[in-house]
């Protein structure tokens, strides 16, 4: 199946009659599929999102920290990029992504578009340049004719790559989670027991951070709330974007969405499992010390926020000319 004619039976619009009272009333809204996109520059966005020619060893790809097979992350404490260097931070899922207030833990990208610039040229990631980068898809044919195609003239600099890549991401949305059928109706979706770990999650005050269709990712808020978080890391939130004392620990709170697959968790990746995930962010946050069968319970309802993963045919990538920069293997 072609990318542009699955785009179209992905985005199809189904009616579904839905009595708003099912969910109204949660703290937690289903994923809806987005109905704006564009389908020529999202297949553009796919082949860039795969294809490695984006960093400077032309090794590493979008996918290689996102990876969708993965959860649209890589399952490492904290990501390996250029020459075998290990990143500063745990690589966030981009599932659900467009659902984001912003990018980055620390927020410091407003939009996909520019979160997609980023480890382009960052010399720890991709380690690439935003020039280069056009550079080398110029002496590209089959790029040259489908970035005129889809833009509507010729050319390839920054803007337009990362506007197709954000178009992509924007279709990486992952619906119809068990959670999801239970909200629009189905009762039988979710059993009694998990049931008990979303009414123990509401009770419990998780919902003040974690709300919403992204099940968080739409707030700031500090980490190590009630009792400080102890950590290596050097990354200290959002007092790098804002100076701002008071932002130290606050991180961007992180979706729940398919949180069962984006282990291991926090922003260092030092906590292994989602069980310990729960029973610290009960300490950290509540000032709560669940007890080992709550801690089961939350797990539980979490793991029915797993919902459809992103399916398509692997794009094939065209191919390198006589005119496309070698790339610089790692030293």
């Amino acid at each position: 199946m072609k990318f542009k004619a699955f785009i179209g039976k992905l985005f199809s619009i189904t009616l579904v009659t839905v009595s708003l009272s099912s969910f109204a009333s949660e703290p937690i809204q289903p994923i809806e599929r987005p109905a704006d996109i564009d389908q020529s520059k999202a297949a553009l966005g796919m082949k860039l999102f795969f294809d490695p020619r984006l960093s400077k060893s032309g090794f590493l790809s979008c996918n290689s920290c996102h990876n969708l097979s993965m959860g649209g992350s890589d399952n490492l404490k904290t990501s390996i990029g250029h020459n075998w260097q290990q990143g500063p931070i745990n690589s966030p899922t981009v599932l659900n992504a467009g659902l984001s207030l912003a990018q980055f833990w620390d927020g410091r990208a407003a939009t996909l578009k520019e979160q997609a610039g980023g480890p382009i040229a960052n010399p720890v990631e991709m380690a690439s340049s935003h020039k280069l980068v056009a550079d080398v898809l110029k002496t590209i044919p089959q790029y040259r004719a489908e970035f005129q195609q889809v833009f509507g003239s010729p050319g390839i600099d920054i803007d337009r790559i990362t506007d197709a890549i954000a178009e992509f991401e924007k279709t990486l949305v992952t619906p119809n989670s068990r959670f999801d059928r239970w909200l629009l109706g189905d009762t039988k979706a979710i059993t009694a027991r998990e049931l008990a770990g979303y009414e123990l999650f509401k009770s419990s005050g998780c919902t003040a951070c974690h709300s919403g269709p992204a099940v968080g990712a739409n707030s700031y808020h500090k980490l190590g709330l009630v009792r400080p978080y102890k950590t290596e890391n050097a990354a200290r939130g959002r007092i790098a974007v804002t100076g701002n004392k008071a932002d130290e620990f606050v991180f961007k709170v992180p979706t729940l969405r398919n949180i069962e697959l984006t282990y291991p968790y926090f922003h260092d990746g030092e906590v292994a499992t989602l069980r310990e995930a729960v029973a610290l962010m009960g300490q950290l946050q509540l000032g709560r010390d669940f007890t080992a069968d709550e801690v089961d319970k939350i797990t539980a309802f979490l793991k029915t926020l797993t919902g459809d993963q992103p399916t398509f045919p692997l794009p094939l990538l065209p191919p390198s000319t006589e005119q496309t920069p070698q790339p610089e293997p790692f030293g």
